[in-house]
């Protein structure tokens, strides 16, 4: 259920923070969509905060691929795409016929498992990962499975583009491409399947808008700044914190 709050409440701070921080993320600044969704997900409940999200990525979608619109490779999300689909599919019948308990404990095991696997990734000293059609396919419906589920594909994404070295700038261009189209082409299913999306939920998601625009603007200027690496392994040890939050909510 839905929960009102004021401008004055913890549950709006924890919303707008997680509002601040989508806008940051889709500026470029990878690792913190679980700490996103964890945040919502408390304030909102597991399964009803994924429609009040939907707007939100949307309007940072917009934002990174036209600021990333030079560095697309569009190879890769023609590569991509039909296997988020299918992921997106299989997560639109698993959500809609699980109660938002075994939803909640879903969400938050994607998110441990996620932070596990780039934690994994960050330290194991062979960095080579096969770039073949399994590892895509897979990789592909894990990102449209989770990003239905919970909106956290990009640790499956990421670790994609890690294995096929793309720069920066390519990485962050390509990401935002792929969430654009993917995240539209979920809203039928927000709006008719799971109706996680209503005129209420959207007139808080437009109460959040803001928030997102101003992280937009101080991720443009950070995503050029991190470089340390103990700020990666803080953004993993929140992440899992986050999820545990889920799980024990």
């Amino acid at each position: 259920m839905l929960l009102d709050f004021n401008f004055y409440s913890f549950p709006f701070l924890i919303a707008t923070l997680s509002a601040f921080l989508l806008g940051i993320a889709k500026a470029g600044v990878k690792g913190i969509s679980a700490l996103i969704v964890t945040g919502l997900a408390i304030v909102y409940g597991a399964k009803e905060s994924t429609g009040i999200l939907m707007p939100l990525l949307i309007c940072g979608d917009i934002f990174a691929v036209s600021y990333y619109k030079k560095f697309v490779k569009w190879r890769y999300i023609i590569k991509l795409i039909p296997w988020m689909i299918f992921g997106v599919l299989i997560g639109v019948i698993t959500g809609n016929n699980i109660s938002e308990k075994i939803f909640q404990y879903g969400m938050a095991l994607i998110i441990i498992f996620s932070v596990s696997l780039m934690y994994y990734w960050d330290t194991r000293k062979n960095n080579e990962i096969p770039n073949n059609l399994i590892f895509a396919s897979s990789m592909g419906v894990l990102a449209g499975f989770t990003t239905m589920i919970g909106n956290l594909a990009g640790a499956f994404l990421n670790i994609y583009f890690l294995a096929i070295r793309l720069p920066k700038n390519e990485f962050i261009g390509t990401s935002a491409w792929l969430f654009f189209i993917i995240n539209v082409f979920k809203i039928p299913f927000h709006i008719f399947f799971w109706e996680t999306i209503t005129i209420r939920s959207f007139l808080i998601s437009v109460k959040l808008v803001p928030f997102v625009i101003i992280g937009l603007l101080v991720g443009v200027f950070t995503v050029k700044k991190i470089r340390n690496d103990n700020y990666r392994k803080l953004i993993l040890i929140l992440t899992a914190i986050g999820g545990f939050a889920i799980l024990f909510k």
